[in-house]
């Protein structure tokens, strides 16, 4: 039974990765949205819950548009199967020994790995837009501390978690430095380094 919530979480990762997917691919995500009968939902939602209300087999089709193929997606919605028969009432136990268990967790970590990998370039241009955006004189950012603009609108607003943290870690700064504002850019990317690589260290 405790597998239920255990994938619960793992839905819940995939809503998050999705809504910053829309964050950062607006028009992918729209004209992956046009036509389908949920548009209205997923297109005015207001957190990453709101994916709830796509079919749980189709909402991974939306990591297509960072380049998930088909054949790659299947083992995704294949978790969804496997929780749909833990949860009936069939006469069979799915999971009858800490082993069986065991294998279906790793299994999903090894699913969560795989998107983590390929979302990394969406999270490196969440970071390159909250750069570009806040690199400017201390009073017209939202906030004069540096560490609350980074936590409120990089970390907070666009869901990072941990590895999501991480995965900005490796972003190469010098990647910017072509533009103006450059030495302001570099000294927030080392700001955000210096506030949470002693978390990730952790």
């Amino acid at each position: 039974m405790a597998l239920l919530p255990y994938h619960m979480l793992y839905m819940s990762y995939v809503y998050f990765s999705i809504w910053q997917i829309r964050l950062m691919r607006p028009k992918d995500f729209a004209h992956a949205t046009i036509f389908q009968k949920y548009e209205k939902h997923v297109t005015a939602g207001t957190s990453p819950f709101t994916f709830h209300k796509v079919a749980e087999g189709e909402v991974f089709k939306y990591l297509r548009i960072i380049g998930c193929d088909e054949e790659q997606t299947r083992p995704f919605s294949d978790l969804v199967g496997a929780r749909n028969s833990l949860a009936h009432a069939n006469g069979t136990i799915a999971c009858a020994d800490q082993t069986s268990a065991d294998m279906k967790i790793a299994e999903i970590l090894k699913q969560v790995r795989a998107i983590q990998v390929h979302m990394t370039p969406v999270l490196q241009q969440c970071l390159t837009t909250f750069l570009l955006e806040s690199a400017t004189p201390v009073e017209e950012r939202e906030y004069e501390d540096p560490a609350n603009q980074i936590r409120e609108l990089l970390v907070h607003k666009n869901y990072f978690s941990l590895k999501d943290i991480e995965a900005c870690m490796t972003f190469d700064v010098q990647t910017m430095r072509n533009e103006p504002q450059f030495a302001q850019i570099t000294v927030l990317f080392d700001q955000f380094s210096a506030l949470y690589s002693p978390e990730l260290q952790a």
